[in-house]
């Protein structure tokens, strides 16, 4: 990272990246390279590596391989019904879907005109069909904010892949349910502070919030009431944990600072997230190491790419603003 933030050009970065895993898959790349390119090459051979292991894994590894790829499958179906609703090609639409998120049937996904056979054909055909009988239906699609059928989708998606994981036993259990209960908390907080100023009631921002995690039940309650951010920090710094990450942060900074080093929440999240999933290096024989595996390398290239965009918008004073893994 060191030699990365003293580079002047996008040519520098390719040349110092040239000596590590992700050389091999920029060396073709023409110049100068633009840094959505360089995002795209590294989330290729990312998703090639994560295959790779789909495709070699026996049960029960498989499954939980599998429900790895479900949020990345709940945001390419959102993405596909916003294109059906605003009526847009949803062929276009299929480049733009993250890789680890198809199934099978997606392609079918296009073929709908309307948010009524799309609503069928994610019924029939998907893997998250379970989620969606559960808790939509094809009205939903139609009148509710394309955010709050995402984040219903992913509660529902975060407490089976906990009660999953709790059947795997010990010690998967006990790893995955820390890093799963941290999501359900972040998830929690964000929905909050997202409803802010919108029309979203209060009884509803609270059927979104995950049923896990270690705001709930009884600081979900405090959250579903809280209006401004000074109740939302309020809340957090009765945890121990949420307090330590609270302290220099500005809760109204964008990610990646607001300038110099002034951290937003999201940045503390995000390096809380790095932690959770390095610590689970420190056990064995336990199936979260591919799950932190997988987050870790999107952290790494989220840090190749931020300091490629500050190289080439002249943003130097921003470059050491990503989230450090080690």
């Amino acid at each position: 990272y060191l030699n990365l933030t003293q580079c002047e050009t996008m040519d520098d970065l390719k040349l110092q990246l040239a000596t590590t895993d992700y050389g091999h898959i920029l060396q073709n790349e023409p110049s100068p390279m633009a840094t959505s390119t360089l995002s795209a090459r590294c989330t290729e051979a990312l998703v090639a590596e994560f295959q790779y292991l789909q495709q070699n894994a026996a049960e029960p590894i498989s499954k939980f391989l599998e429900y790895i790829t479900y949020g990345y499958m709940i945001d390419n179906v959102i993405l596909l019904i916003t294109g059906t609703l605003h009526e847009r090609d949803t062929h276009d639409l299929l480049d733009k879907c993250h890789p680890l998120g198809f199934f099978d049937s997606m392609p079918a996904l296009c073929v709908a005109t309307t948010v009524q056979d799309l609503y069928n054909t994610v019924m029939v055909d998907s893997p998250l069909a379970g989620y969606f009988r559960e808790c939509l239906s094809a009205e939903d699609l139609n009148e509710l904010n394309i955010e709050i059928i995402r984040n219903t989708l992913y509660k529902a998606y975060l407490e089976d892949f906990m009660e999953y994981c709790q059947g795997l036993g010990e010690p998967t259990g006990a790893v995955m349910a820390e890093v799963l209960r941290f999501e359900a908390d972040r998830r929690t907080v964000n929905i909050t502070i997202n409803s802010f100023g919108t029309e979203l009631s209060k009884d509803d921002r609270a059927k979104l919030y995950p049923r896990l995690g270690s705001l709930y039940p009884v600081a979900q309650t405090s959250l579903a009431r809280a209006d401004d951010m000074d109740q939302v920090k309020a809340v957090l710094e009765q945890y121990g944990e949420y307090k330590s990450m609270l302290v220099g942060v500005n809760l109204n900074a964008a990610s990646g600072g607001a300038g110099g080093n002034e951290l937003s929440l999201e940045d503390r999240f995000f390096m809380r997230e790095v932690q959770l999933n390095k610590d689970l290096f420190e056990q064995q024989f336990h199936y979260g190491v591919f799950f932190a595996w997988l987050r870790l390398k999107e952290q790494e290239i989220r840090n190749v790419v931020w300091i490629a965009e500050c190289i080439s918008q002249q943003q130097k004073d921003k470059i050491n603003n990503y989230t450090p893994i080690y």
